[in-house]
């Protein structure tokens, strides 16, 4: 199955549909609302097209990005972090779903795919009410130790949480402004999540700074990863710095740090262990 990225793009704009899966896209585009503007934006960067593989809610699912002439290439690693003063947020699980996908970053060219534990698919216990996803060209360094919170990097993108009003497909990139970060430390290992929001929301001009979010849904964030996994018996995730978000300056010297470590990722300064880091098509 396959589809524009651009009219993807073009869908994500002002929609309130959780779209959860590639035939629901793939629906919704054939309705051809159009927002020539974002097309036009997207298009000048780059031109991606999904290509699914699998039944979507089974362990084949995968969601693979082709380039030009349907050369295979990584969302991690080939889309671009920035796009002028914003960044690209790659959304992996759209708000009110609870399926767990992910950026595969031990499978070659790295689809989305749902994470799977002991055997099982692994799907959140309620739906998470904000849109989630990760920024490319980042890696947090498992080989690195944070110098005040004495934790190492969990081997993952930089998280998104974006908290606009629209729910973005899943597979969709979307420029998006970093309001703050929170270092959550799970099962031992520093996993940041940036607090974000598209700057095509309403409230992206009211948006700007982490003291521009209202408390709720910063407690909101911060309480939903400290409790998620519980229910499998699993212990509450901690925080650093104070369980307290950093601004947004922080959590841009966070993503330009992460972006450093990806560098050495790719260009082998850094152990890879069993992660894809494969240079695939340019699609600058």
């Amino acid at each position: 199955m396959r589809f524009s990225f651009a009219a993807v793009f073009a869908l994500t704009k002002g929609s309130a549909s959780a779209w959860s899966s590639p035939s629901a896209l793939q629906s919704k585009i054939g309705f051809g609302r159009c927002a020539p503007a974002l097309y036009r934006s997207f298009a000048a960067l780059h031109s991606f097209t999904l290509d699914q593989a699998g039944e979507v809610g089974t362990d084949s699912f995968r969601l693979f990005f082709k380039g030009e002439g349907s050369a295979s290439v990584s969302p991690w690693h080939d889309v671009p972090l920035k796009e002028g003063e914003h960044y690209n947020m790659l959304t992996e699980i759209p708000k009110m779903t609870k399926a767990k996908m992910e950026i595969a970053t031990k499978q070659e060219h790295n689809p989305i795919a749902q994470d799977v534990k002991k055997g099982k698919l692994r799907d959140y216990h309620g739906p998470i009410f904000w849109n989630y996803g990760c920024l490319p060209q980042t890696w947090e360094d498992p080989n690195e130790e944070h110098p005040e919170l004495k934790v190492n990097g969990d081997n993952d993108p930089v998280d998104v949480v974006e908290i606009g009003s629209s729910a973005l497909p899943m597979g969709s990139i979307t420029k998006v402004k970093p309001l703050g970060v929170l270092a959550m430390i799970d099962d031992g290992e520093l996993d940041w999540k940036v607090l974000a929001i598209s700057v095509d929301d309403p409230l992206a001009t009211q948006y700007n700074d982490i003291d521009d979010v209202p408390a709720a849904i910063k407690d909101g964030v911060r309480e939903w990863f400290r409790w998620y996994k519980t229910p499998d018996d699993k212990p509450l995730n901690e925080f650093g710095f104070g369980e307290k978000f950093l601004n947004a300056a922080e959590a841009k010297k966070v993503i330009a740090e992460t972006n450093e470590s990806w560098k050495k990722l790719r260009s082998g300064a850094a152990k890879a262990g069993k992660l894809w880091t494969g240079v695939t098509a340019d699609v600058k």
